[in-house]
């Protein structure tokens, strides 16, 4: 029997890119004088950069050294396999096109959170269980870390930006099929909207309450500058009806069909985050619900009323 690797077109091509582009920046840097070479040709050195522009694009896939080079292609190769199935090789090439590789996995982390949050990953014969909604948080930590302590600067900024930019896009801008009951079918809805995914659940619950009063500060200073604009009611509800659906519709597989194994949990792990939510929405409601006068027409046409809820940030303004 003929074993055969399937691979999407994208991926394959931004492999193609990582094993040409690293070759060839060892190449250049043991054929001539390194820091010349790779400077103006390959590596993103600032002074340089303005008359090699390009650099820009190939210094995002130019790896220096074997075990980033490692680290990056199973990114791709794996990461790239499952999303440019589940969103197509559009949406994923979106995505793909404003990161770097460390940014890019940055980028796929965030992905797959949104994807399947509860969907736990085995590591070292179940000696080591870890679920996908966890994995930003140590992503960023990690690079944290090793950016104060090792002094991996430049991988640091690009794993805050990769996360940053993939949130971002994905929260505000990415349009996806309505997957809820409720669709007629053909249906696009822009960003996602849902409780789950707005930035405070992307750490852990201990720090939940402060990230979402520091996210709600942003906002209202964005709002006050007129560039946010709040997801409504319907949206909120609409997004958390996409996020059950998702997590009812499983894993995919390579072939590109829904695995079952493990839906019913993930599942239910996602309803319950949904209850949560509601619940802390409710609970900040009954507080809040007091009788209040009667918004001038001045007040709403300044659209500085904030209709969101504690911890769910708001769609940038598109104009």
């Amino acid at each position: 029997m003929q074993w055969r690797v399937s691979i999407p077109p994208l991926t394959r091509v931004l492999l193609a890119l990582l094993v040409a582009l690293s070759v060839s920046y060892q190449a250049l840097r043991f054929g001539g004088d390194a820091d010349l070479v790779t400077g103006h040709y390959l590596a993103l050195i600032p002074q340089w950069a303005l008359f090699t522009p390009w650099v820009y694009f190939t210094a995002s896939y130019s790896e220096q050294n074997i075990l980033t080079f490692l680290i990056a292609g199973a990114t791709i190769l794996f990461g790239g396999k499952y999303l440019e199935r589940a969103w197509g090789s559009l949406e994923f090439g979106k995505l793909v096109v404003i990161q770097g590789s460390v940014a890019l996995q940055g980028a796929f982390i965030v992905a797959f959170k949104q994807l399947v949050p509860e969907h736990t990953v085995t590591i070292l014969r179940g000696a080591l269980k870890i679920r996908v909604k966890h994995f930003p948080s140590l992503f960023l930590a990690a690079n944290s870390l090793s950016g104060i302590l090792l002094g991996t600067d430049t991988a640091l900024v690009l794993a805050w930006v990769g996360f940053l930019t993939s949130w971002t896009y994905l929260r505000f801008y990415k349009t996806q099929p309505d997957l809820s009951s409720a669709s007629t079918g053909g249906s696009q809805l822009r960003g996602d909207a849902s409780e789950t995914f707005a930035f405070a659940y992307f750490w852990p619950d201990a720090i939940q309450s402060p990230i979402a009063a520091i996210a709600d500060g942003i906002y209202n200073a964005l709002v006050a500058l007129r560039i946010c604009t709040p997801f409504s009611v319907e949206d909120v509800e609409m997004g958390n009806e996409q996020a059950t659906a998702r997590g009812e519709g499983g894993l995919l597989n390579h072939d590109g069909s829904r695995s079952g194994r493990n839906k019913q949990e993930e599942s239910e792990r996602r309803r319950a985050l949904a209850l949560k939510a509601l619940d802390q929405r409710l609970q900040a409601a009954s507080t809040n619900n007091k009788p209040q006068p009667t918004i001038s027409q001045s007040s709403a046409s300044s659209g500085a009323v904030n209709t969101a809820t504690p911890g769910t940030e708001e769609r940038p303004d598109q104009n």
